[in-house]
């Protein structure tokens, strides 16, 4: 235990002359978060105006990057399929290449796979992981080279045919600019993921249109946080990609949708039924994705040629099914429509999910979202087909099915429910989908949470290289008491841990070496004048080192200790005293009044920190007594 030295007391140390058990934090000249003197308190107004600055120039930049990985796709699609030279976003399932198909997709996997190799290999996969763990483990920091090898690898993949969205690669390209910027600028690890999160969330935003989802999105998957520092910048880059995407892109949404009939509430039924449906596929998907990457780790060739054999399984694929080449943003606008019958869903189903692992499975570069989009909207409307047909009066629309399910298969696998309840809602604008939405969605969460409870789709890449993502959002503990509740007090039974400013060290050591029950058990004693009042702070290391100046053990307990004291106040939380601690490397704070910085009213250590995590902990898993005895535990105990 460090050697708790304190400045006087008052909430933030002085400039004054030290004391022999003077911390290390405050000889590295660090502050602690939350003091009323620490500069990066006071400026937090200007932080985050130029947070929320520097997220408007990256919420514009992603928007316009966006429309330039758009066109690129497009060029790229352009000359492959149709040999001419065109920007127009076009689907490659128009293509009259023949049996060509098949070797087109593999010219764009080798490109992919010599870029990944000599490149960097965070172009591989559809972004998002990527993403998560920079943030996570990497400081909010991702290299140059990422933000320009991802959108063009991933260009080339779907222009050549890969089975992919420009989402994905978008938004991990969007945080790739948020992180520059980061790093840029003088900006702490926090700041920095703000922006990483307002590039990704303005990369989907600009991407579908849909400036709400992507910021839900970011908190759901980067940011687990919500808080005024991270939503203010977030909005604004998010609202400012939709504009440029509404500005270079047209006003609508990127599937135009007709006017749907969710049926609610004759349909919620079979809303039940395809949630669990939707769940099963969700979880399903998930794992076939990574046992075929597990198929491609025990190929006896370089991963460099990876890309390229799932490109000639997509090429195989693409030339019985054409439809799941690229994008195929119009297949999904043509499903939500209702306009193919079952047996074409069912072929687009199963053709899109089989590409998709197969190409995405290699270590390929492309986004994820459209293709899952794709295949399990085809589900919705077989479901909802099926269901008219083996009960005619049910008279489900095919097309709300396909939404419904859409959001609820994607929200399942990654662990983003609310993100694409939000997200399919802002498709059709129509409030009616909401309930529905809602349902399956939740439905489909706790399926997948049943099979898959420690990892996602998003997470299970990570969890394989020994990454543990803890994606549930929850609060602060340590925030939510303060600190009067968890010190300890003088009582009848116990008393403080206090000793008198005259103490010779000798007299202390010897009732340490006899276990007095005043001293033992205790790291630090408070030091008392002869008023009563707080003097200072004496600790275990600042006898031994008293001792060792003077083995006589003349020295008084105020004079070893330290008189410039960091101290607590009970109405505090008990979050802002642990940063105390953190921040001055110290284990125990002295509790004062507020009034008066002497007057001690108790006394807090880091047992009275965990203590409050441990009432968190009881009230998550200790059962009280209920009222219905015959339902209720004999007694109350731990699950």
């Amino acid at each position: 235990m460090s050697g708790g030295g304190q400045g006087t007391p008052q909430e933030a140390p002085q400039p004054a002359e030290t004391a022999p058990g003077e911390n290390m934090a405050r000889r590295a000249g660090r502050s602690f978060p939350g003091a009323s003197s620490d500069p990066l308190f006071t400026a937090a107004p200007f932080r985050m105006l130029l947070i929320s600055l520097l997220s408007a120039v990256i919420g514009l930049a992603a928007g316009v990057v966006a429309f330039a990985l758009y066109k690129l796709i497009g060029l790229i699609t352009n000359l492959f399929f149709f040999h001419r030279w065109s920007t127009d976003f076009i689907s490659a399932q128009h293509n009259h290449l023949g049996w060509l198909v098949i070797i087109t997709p593999v010219v764009g996997g080798i490109i992919v796979g010599i870029m990944a190799k000599y490149g960097s290999p965070k172009i591989k996969g559809h972004g998002i992981p990527e993403a998560m763990e920079a943030v996570l483990f990497n400081r909010s920091r991702i290299a140059p080279r990422v933000a320009i090898l991802k959108p063009i690898s991933a260009a080339i993949a779907i222009g050549t045919g890969g089975p992919f969205g420009a989402e994905g690669p978008i938004i991990q390209t969007g945080g790739a600019l948020g992180s520059l910027v980061g790093q840029i600028f003088h900006t702490t690890a926090s700041e920095r993921k703000v922006l990483l999160a307002c590039g990704a969330a303005a990369g989907m935003s600009a991407t579908f249109n849909t400036p709400i989802a992507g910021v839900i999105l970011a908190i759901e998957l980067l940011l687990f946080e919500f808080k005024s520092r991270s939503f203010i910048p977030l909005v604004i880059a998010s609202t400012l990609a939709t504009a440029v995407h509404m500005q270079l892109l047209g006003l609508g949404p990127m599937f135009q949708v007709h006017l749907m009939d969710f049926a609610i509430p004759r349909a919620l039924p079979f809303y039940l039924a395809l949630g669990l449906i939707s769940g099963v596929a969700a979880t399903g998907f998930s794992k076939l994705l990574y046992w075929v990457e597990d198929q491609f780790e025990k190929l006896p060739v370089d991963e460099m040629w990876w890309p390229a054999i799932g490109a000639l399984g997509l090429g195989i694929i693409a030339f019985f099914v054409p439809r799941v080449l690229g994008v195929g943003y119009d297949t999904i606008g043509d499903i939500l429509n209702g306009q193919l019958a079952w047996k074409l869903l069912l072929v687009v189903m199963l053709a899109k999910a089989a590409a998709l692992v197969i190409s995405l499975g290699s270590g390929t570069s492309g986004g994820l979202l459209a293709p899952c989009f794709m295949w399990s909207a085809a589900l919705g409307g077989i479901f909802a087909m099926a269901a008219n047909h083996f009960f005619p009066a049910a008279n489900l629309s095919p097309g709300a099915s396909a939404l419904v399910a859409m959001g609820a298969v994607f929200g399942a696998a990654s662990r983003a429910t609310f993100s694409f309840i939000i997200f399919a809602f802002e498709i059709t604008r129509d409030y009616n989908s909401v309930l529905p939405l809602m349902l399956v969605s939740v439905i489909a969460d706790g399926i997948a949470m049943l099979f898959m409870p420690n990892s996602s789709i998003m997470t299970e890449k990570l969890l394989r290289r020994g990454l543990r993502v803890h994606q549930d959002y929850e609060t602060d503990a340590l925030s939510h008491v303060t600190v009067a509740e968890t010190m300890e007090t003088e009582t009848m039974e116990k008393k403080l841990p206090v000793i008198a400013s005259s103490t010779t060290v000798g007299t202390l050591a010897g009732r340490i070496a006899q276990h007095d029950p005043g001293v033992a058990g205790h790291q630090a004693l408070l030091i008392l004048d002869n008023a009563g009042k707080l003097a200072g702070i004496v600790t275990r290391g600042d006898v031994l080192r008293a001792l060792d100046k003077d083995s006589s053990g003349a020295m008084t307990v105020l004079e070893a200790g330290s008189t410039h004291l960091v101290v607590a106040h009970p109405d505090e939380l008990v979050s802002e005293a642990a940063a105390k601690m953190l921040g001055f490397d110290v284990g125990r704070l002295p509790v004062v009044d507020r009034a008066d910085h002497r007057k001690v009213l108790g006394y807090l250590d880091r047992s009275g920190i965990l203590s409050a995590r441990l009432r968190r902990l009881q009230d998550e898993h200790v059962r009280e007594t209920g009222w219905l005895k015959g339902f209720s535990p004999s007694a109350p105990g731990p699950e």
